[in-house]
């Protein structure tokens, strides 16, 4: 026989006071909340501030930097000013002689070479302008590696080994810094060329022959 049914259960409309909240806990809670909300909204109002301080940061920077590209492209411009004025005068004088030269009456092959010379200190006065200037070397100094690049080397007597020979390109620098080593050939002297010398004889200033003067010792 199957058992009667279970008659249903109603709750109480209110809790029971043994399980329900105690007022001044329900009170804390709330005023715990209501402080986390506080300090939310305080966090929240701080990461605001970063933040707009942040993004003009950012701002004042990338101004900066657009001010900085401007004043350094004024401050190449105007370091540029000289350079094309000299180039302008060297661009006029190579369209001028190159029509006197092109002409049906053309100069002198004898002014070739003084006009290319000219061409070429009026290049040095315009890299000048640059802050390069030329160096100064000659043949027969000493080779320094700091200033010279060797080219090649040539065979010289004793007396002139580690020196220059021959300046094929010249050099720039701009105050103590080497922009560009002069080419130069610097002279070695070679043992083959001292044997010879021995054997065939080294004329000397005073006109005596140096194998003669060898064997006469």
């Amino acid at each position: 026989m199957a058992p009667p049914p279970e008659e249903p259960r109603h709750e109480p409309p209110f809790p029971d006071a043994a399980t329900s909240p105690h007022p001044d806990t329900a009170k804390e809670l709330a005023r715990q909340a209501e402080e986390l909300t506080r300090q939310l909204a305080a966090l929240t109002e701080t990461v605001r501030r970063e933040h707009e301080r942040a993004a003009h940061r950012e701002q004042v920077i990338d101004r900066l930097h657009a001010e900085n590209q401007q004043l350094r492209h004024g401050l190449l411009q105007e370091a540029l000013t000289p350079v094309r004025a000299g180039l302008y005068r060297l661009y006029d004088t190579l369209v001028r002689e190159g029509a006197r030269w092109q002409a049906d009456d053309p100069p002198s092959p004898e002014l070739a070479g003084p006009l290319l010379s000219a061409l070429a200190d009026e290049v040095a006065e315009v890299l000048g302008r640059t802050g390069a200037e030329l160096l100064t070397v000659e043949p027969g100094e000493a080779y320094d590696p700091a200033v010279h690049r060797p080219a090649r080397t040539a065979v010289v007597g004793a007396g002139a080994d580690g020196t220059v020979v021959e300046v094929l390109t010249e050099g720039f620098a701009m105050g103590d810094r080497v922009l560009r080593k002069a080419s130069v050939v610097v002279g070695r002297a070679g043992a083959q060329e001292e044997a010879d010398g021995g054997e065939k004889g080294e004329t000397h200033d005073d006109g005596t022959d140096g194998g003669t003067k060898k064997e006469s010792e």
